[in-house]
């Protein structure tokens, strides 16, 4: 099975009336025969053997026999202890799995409920066509992998937090990808100095060089949030952005401010007070993140410094 991606459709079922299935996933949005999985998951304590198989393996039998859905293209077994070393061995070897399992079905036996569920001929021949190769465990470490590819999901089930890893390395000048913001902090020290400052004086500048240092550092930090998200919380920078901004448009479009100096301090000490408890992102965050946010918007010209 690959990672998921492959599903069109996925459905959980289990329950009352969920005629075997667990989970439906479909290939494609139809729910035809071969071109769906049914996976029947088992909640127990303990690895799981033939006594819990076929009665399932029954339902299942018996529904594809008349019609309630047709035949997967895998059935997998799914369950915390996986299951018994006889199970497995019978599971791969098809052949006598189908026969055991046959046997059981006529006899009754292994917990078949034959009142509700009659091996009749439909279901004995729906049953010989059933390829039981198709039959597969679902080992418990390759469900936590899958189940691991949607991190968020995985860390409120499991507690287990993707680790943020190292910002990236600040560049020695500034990189394309840093003109709107730098730009705007050159404007700022421009009009707070009374001339035209460029960049280059500005990494030099005795007054302004620590504290676009400084500007750099923040933006670089919040990139690392940045590029954390996009590996591992998709979507949740972007959300993250939209709550800082949220968090200090007020400050940002006050008329007290009488330099853009003024607006830029403000908006950054407002930004670093901020709380930013709804977001899966908030538990990674480091100092420099907040205000880093802030140049972030201005690089996407959602924030100005100078108006």
């Amino acid at each position: 099975m690959g990672d998921g991606e492959k599903y069109k459709f996925v459905q959980r079922i289990g329950g009352a009336g969920d005629a075997g299935r667990d989970i439906e996933a479909r290939y494609i949005l139809e729910l035809a025969a071969g071109k769906w999985d049914l996976f029947q998951a088992k909640h127990y304590t303990s690895a799981i053997g033939e006594s819990t198989l076929y009665p399932e393996l029954a339902k299942v039998i018996h529904h594809i026999s008349i019609g309630t859905y047709p035949s997967p293209n895998f059935y997998y077994v799914c369950a915390p202890k996986n299951t018994t070393p006889k199970l497995h061995d019978l599971i791969a070897n098809p052949d006598t799995l189908k026969r055991k399992f046959l046997q059981s079905w006529t006899e009754g036996k292994h917990g078949i409920d034959l009142k509700n569920f009659p091996l009749t001929e439909r279901a004995l021949d729906t049953l010989k066509n059933f390829d039981f190769s198709k039959i597969k465990e679902y080992p418990v470490k390759d469900l936590i992998d899958l189940h691991s590819k949607n991190h968020l999901a995985h860390e409120i089930l499991f507690g287990v937090e993707s680790a943020r890893g190292d910002n990236p390395a600040i560049p020695e000048l500034p990189t394309i990808e840093e003109l709107i913001y730098i730009n705007q902090l050159l404007k700022v020290y421009s009009e707070h100095g009374g001339n035209n400052l460029t960049l280059e004086h500005a990494l030099k500048s005795i007054d302004y060089g620590d504290h676009l240092s400084g500007c750099r550092g923040e933006f670089y930090s919040a990139e690392g949030l940045k590029r954390f998200s996009r590996d591992v919380l998709p979507g949740e920078f972007e959300r993250f952005l939209t709550a800082v901004l949220d968090g200090v448009k007020r400050v940002s479009a006050s008329p007290s401010h009488k330099t853009s100096m003024d607006r830029l301090e403000s908006v950054l000490e407002s930004a670093s007070k901020l709380q930013i408890t709804n977001n899966p992102l908030s538990s990674r965050l480091l100092p420099a993140d907040l205000p880093g946010a802030c140049h972030q918007l201005v690089n996407e010209e959602k924030l100005k410094w100078v108006k």
